[in-house]
């Protein structure tokens, strides 16, 4: 596929999500019943509530509170080529950015063959102090994918090749989730949970504080939060972010490091600017928003994009 053709495909994105018209096929529970950790009936009918930013002015980017009950927007390629994504959004976990760190992206991987899961997880309003923050967004992403592959039939998916994409505070959970174990962080509860639960493949966008904070600034900038592991057993990953993000571009250079001594297939873009929370969007005076070109061409050679004939 020509640059020229990509550069189209990426101001598609653009313009189709100020005009709404990106529309899910499917909105689909994660869960059965409660999902993990939530002790309240109330929680399985809390799909999310929706707040205009601090400023109070509406700025086109929807802001999902008070997320109990999980659910999948899916995005169906019109020619699947058998690969699939899950999109975690950012937000920080106080809120789901589901729009713009969602389903913007879908219009240029389903012109690719790629289907799309964009996953609306639990925000952490009733979260306790001493549970990291991104448990039960990681236990509704190892839910997800397993769901995506019980039905791989149903949604013309390959089941090997199933990965991530993930934004900013999703981009945390990403790096736990591509690094952790093949044990899911929540007991089994049916068929679905015999599924794999890690992604084939990830790509991470801006993610947010991969690094460990501390007094001593060269300790904090040189070690990845504890549940970060890159090990050999890691998928290939391709990896985004700018050198002025206050989120730390480092965390991005650790993981790339980590994969690379361990001998797993990576790629990491450091852009000299355009911030944090851009999405798939073009950011003034920065190149930042290329990113989903580099990212096609990495799928391309990994075989993951494009349509088969």
């Amino acid at each position: 596929m020509h640059r020229s053709i990509l550069r189209v495909l990426v101001c598609g994105v653009a313009l189709s999500c100020f005009s709404g018209v990106i529309v899910a096929a499917d909105s689909v529970p994660v869960w059965p019943g409660l999902a993990p950790r939530e002790i309240s009936g109330e929680a399985s009918d809390s799909v999310g509530v929706p707040r205009l930013p601090s400023s109070g002015i509406d700025d086109g980017v929807t802001r999902l509170h008070n997320v109990r009950r999980p659910t999948v927007d899916v995005f169906l390629a019109d020619k699947p080529n058998g690969t699939a994504v899950v999109v975690l959004p950012g937000g920080g976990f106080m809120k789901v950015v589901p729009d713009k760190e969602g389903s913007e992206v879908a219009p240029l991987l389903n012109r690719l063959g790629i289907s799309v899961f964009v996953l609306r997880y639990r925000t952490n309003e009733v979260t306790p102090k001493d549970e990291p923050a991104w448990l039960r967004p990681l236990q509704d992403a190892q839910r997800t994918i397993r769901m995506i592959r019980s039905r791989a039939q149903q949604y013309q998916v390959d089941p090997d090749r199933v990965g991530q994409l993930s934004f900013s505070a999703g981009g945390q959970v990403g790096a736990v989730w591509m690094t952790a174990s093949g044990n899911a962080a929540y007991p089994s509860i049916d068929i679905i949970d015999e599924q794999d639960c890690r992604p084939d493949f990830s790509m991470l966008i801006y993610p947010w504080n991969l690094v460990r904070k501390g007094s001593d600034q060269g300790e904090s900038l040189g070690r990845l939060i504890v549940p970060i592991q890159p090990n050999k057993d890691c998928r290939p990953t391709f990896i985004v972010h700018t050198h002025d993000d206050n989120s730390t571009s480092i965390g991005s250079v650790l993981l790339y490091a980590g994969l690379k001594r361990h001998g797993v297939p990576a790629e990491l873009h450091v852009y000299q600017n355009g911030g944090h929370g851009y999405g798939a969007r073009q950011v003034p005076n920065s190149d930042i928003g290329t990113w989903p070109e580099r990212a096609t061409d990495w799928l391309r050679l990994r075989g993951l994009a494009e349509p088969q004939p």
